[in-house]
């Protein structure tokens, strides 16, 4: 009880006398849904204490904004601090109901539920900054405003960046994705993130949040269907010149709308409840992979049918060899399934003998390579067309431990679902050393010109360098370097470390598309020393693109080396790294990582002795293991970085532009972002198709966001993101990211593990757990396929207030 009383103080108000309405107390009888022909609010601005300063202010330009607009969307108001009205039937005349209370109980139990019996009948509600201390005793409201205020929350006003994250609710859509502006912020007891639909967040490291911070996940408005009616709450509007900004007023007059039923919106777009992730896959049989193989990514075709692939490694009971003697070292297979959605059954459609299944261990031991990557072609519904990346076993060279790795089209039967190996046309093929692991890549990718994009690892190993820059010369073997990522990713003709893009022909051939960063064909420094098919340098290793068909702007994540922290003699940590292409391009490894941020160079005689730090807007490749230009394009900066410190690390610069990458005065730029055992896994754009019949697809809201993951499911990455179309080319920050942990499930009976992740024609979003070990198969390995159950858009088109406002 004195908990409570102290709970009591702080709000504002007395003792607990209010609460949620008896089942004795009156309930009105009011139409469903409430209002009239004329679209009416009410304003209530009755407190226990004081009356608020904002309560004229707020009067004034809610009036206002009932004005604005075409004429379908204009409404009165009735501005009281008499709570009466709650318990009379004109209450039923409202449309919707404004609280700018202060804090206390205003509401005596009879009128909290004649708002409860208001808001079952489907009104609307509309909650501003201290209205969140109102009521302070009662679940219900609670549950109507959303969360409520921690007693540490900072005085005074202070600017802050507000981010924008939903870009169609009517109260949003229109402000600035990075919105600065001064107010009064609150802080939550509890973050009502996934209860409710949050549409708005203040970056906390913009100004001084004081005790009992809420992290980078701070909610400041939001959303949801409440009890039968519609609920919004935004902590904005803390001070009396916040009515008079006209970007706030554009905020309330959206959320008006909403709640007036003047306007649809929706707004449980992000509440867990709303999202079902189920495993559409059963555990293998014993030795057999007839459900899947090592997962390894995935494509959907327009049929709806998923296709998925598994590397090379089998179940535990799988033989693995790894003596190069043995001329079965490191076979495996390949697999191809297929999941269709009509008989939610699996197809083994077949599987190529690739090398790769070496198993764990050492990375003089184990592999990466295997079957990669898998895309379909634009016309795969009438031509059964197929590419897979793979790394044949019948071209492996054991004595010089070399491989080839290729691209290859295949048909598939289609109506026995089973591919012929027969029908294989090679389009590209490479050299890739296989004396030691690791970083293979894999992902594929089309864009709307049907070009193809192949992402392929620097093939290089992690030892050597202490985890830093893959930049040493010497270890070789039979002349060929496996710990130089300048004789892969920094050469200009090498096709490892790379994204490549080239359009394939009817015939199996390919041709080059214009805007590759080589054509082949320079003269530079004697000639001969490129290779056309590049449009992407200096990746390390980028398991999963994606091409956004709206804007054929390419996306990719990769995999960091394995330095845990930063080092003043070898330059920044591991940093996984993701980007927005959109253009032909070099992204620095091994010589720059995450904003342009170096690494020191070294060379032989002596690989231990560090030289000079790298200049990326001038970059040279002088290792003795490239046979490229020596003069190469500078590197360009990345979007996001992380490390396992956390996100975007970033360090104060000297005269020459070198951090000091000292820990203690590191600042991480992107706080929702943390690493550790770090894999990234790019996902996709998330495009909305409103003409769909899907009843699972997911919302509108999602559309243009940017699905960027990891492998592991501890503190890293599972976010949708937002950029700014103006900066994200060019190397700009994301404006907004939200956490998908609760609705793509972590944990060990969740997607513990994610190795691919791409939306169906249905909206539905597909993943793949790759499962519990490496280099295997296990019962956790699975295809999992997570759906919207949330609904339509409130309210419903028949309950418009004005017919014509749809």
């Amino acid at each position: 009880m004195a908990a409570t009383a102290v709970t009591a103080a702080l709000l504002g108000g007395a003792p607990a006398v209010a609460g949620t309405a008896p089942e004795s107390s009156p309930r009105l009888d009011l139409p469903s849904p409430p209002g009239g022909e004329q679209v009416r609010v009410l304003v209530f601005h009755a407190s226990a204490g004081a009356e608020p300063p904002t309560v004229d202010a707020g009067i004034a330009a809610i009036e206002k904004i009932g004005q604005q607009g075409p004429a379908a969307e204009h409404f009165t108001i009735e501005a009281t601090d008499d709570a009466s009205v709650f318990t009379k039937p004109r209450l039923g005349t409202f449309h919707a109901v404004v609280f700018l209370t202060g804090g206390g109980d205003v509401l005596d139990p009879d009128q909290e539920a004649g708002l409860e019996s208001y808001m079952k009948a489907g009104g609307g509600f509309l909650g501003i900054h201290d209205a969140a201390r109102t009521e302070p005793y009662s679940d219900w409201f609670t549950g109507l405003i959303g969360a409520r205020p921690t007693a540490t929350t900072p005085a005074g006003t202070q600017r802050a960046t507000v981010e924008v994250g939903d870009r169609t609710h009517p109260a949003t859509k229109d402000l600035p994705v990075q919105w600065k502006r001064p107010d009064r912020w609150l802080n939550w007891q509890t973050s009502p993130s996934g209860a409710v639909h949050t549409i708005a967040r203040v970056r906390e490291s913009t100004y001084q949040p004081g005790a009992g911070a809420n992290g980078w996940d701070h909610p400041v408005s939001w959303c949801r269907d409440y009890d039968g009616g519609r609920s919004f709450y935004t902590g904005m509007g803390g001070t009396a010149a916040s009515f008079q900004e006209a970007d706030f007023r554009t905020h309330l007059r959206g959320a008006l709308l909403w709640t007036t039923r003047l306007a649809r919106a929706d707004c449980q777009s992000t509440i867990t409840a709303n999202y079902r992730a189920e495993r559409v896959t059963s555990p293998n049989q014993p030795g057999q992979s007839d459900q899947i193989g090592e997962p390894h990514g995935l494509v959907t075709a327009k049929d709806g049918r998923v296709f998925y692939i598994g590397r090379g490694g089998g179940d535990a009971s799988a033989p693995v060899v790894t003596d190069w003697n043995d001329p079965g070292v490191g076979k495996g297979e390949g697999t191809v399934h297929i999941w269709d959605p009509k008989t939610k059954k699996v197809t083994l459609a077949g599987s190529v003998t690739v090398f790769g299944n070496k198993g764990g261990g050492d990375e003089l031991v184990k592999n990466e390579e295997g079957l990669l990557g898998i895309e379909l072609d634009p016309g795969f519904l009438s031509n059964g067309w197929i590419y897979l990346h793979y790394t044949p076993h019948s071209r492996i060279d054991r004595d010089a431990h070399m491989a080839e790795r290729r691209v290859s089209r295949f048909t598939l039967n289609q109506k026995t679902n089973k591919l012929d190996l027969s029908s294989e046309k090679v389009l590209l093929a490479w050299p890739v050393q296989i004396h030691s692991c690791c970083h293979a890549g894999g992902g594929m990718a089309w864009d709307s010109r049907n070009n193809l994009y192949i992402a392929t690892g620097d093939n290089n190993s992690s030892q050597f360098s202490d985890g830093y820059s893959g930049n040493n010369p010497a270890p070789n073997y039979k002349g060929v370097s496996f710990a130089d990522a300048r004789r892969t990713a920094g050469n200009t003709h090498n096709l490892n470390g790379k994204i490549l893009r080239i359009h394939p022909e009817q015939d199996g051939t390919y041709t080059l598309p214009e805007g590759n960063l080589f054509t082949g064909k320079e003269t530079d420094e004697g000639g001969g020393k490129t290779r056309g098919e590049i449009y992407v340098m200096g990746v390390r290793n980028p398991s999963r693109i994606s091409v956004d068909k709206k804007t054929d702007t390419l996306y990719a994540g990769w995999v960091g080396p394995d330095a845990g922290t930063p080092s003043t003699t070898w330059g920044p940590a591991k940093y996984d790294t993701f980007a927005v292409i959109t253009h032909a391009s070099n992204r620095g490894w091994p010589f720059c990582m995450g904003n342009k941020q170096p690494y020191r160079d070294r060379n032989l005689p002596d690989p231990a002795k560090p030289l000079g730090w790298y200049d990326c807007d001038h970059l040279k490749n002088e290792s003795p293991n490239n046979d490229g230009l020596v003069n190469i394009p500078p590197a360009e900066a990345n979007n996001i970085w992380y490390s396992p410190q956390g996100g975007g690390p970033d360090y104060p610069r000297d005269a020459n532009g070198i951090p000091s990458y000292q820990l203690s005065e590191q600042k991480l730029l992107l706080p929702w972002l943390k690493g550790g055992g770090q894999a990234a896994m790019d996902g996709p754009v998330y495009r909305f198709d409103a003409d769909s019949a899907s009843k699972d697809t997911w919302p509108a809201y999602w559309d243009g966001k940017w699905f960027v993951g990891d492998f592991y499911d501890g503190d890293q990455p599972r976010h949708a993101v937002v950029m700014d179309p103006k900066t994200a080319g060019s190397g700009g920050l994301p404006a907004h990211a939200e956490s998908l942990d609760k609705i793509v499930p972590v944990g060990a009976d969740g997607i513990r593990n994610l190795m691919g992740w791409t939306f169906g024609p249905d909206g539905a979003l597909y993943v793949l757990d790759y499962g519990r070990g490496f280099f295997t198969s296990d019962p956790k390995s699975a295809l999992w396929r997570i759906s919207y159950q949330g609904g339509e858009p409130t309210p419903l088109p028949q309950q418009l207030a004005r017919k014509a406002a749809r």
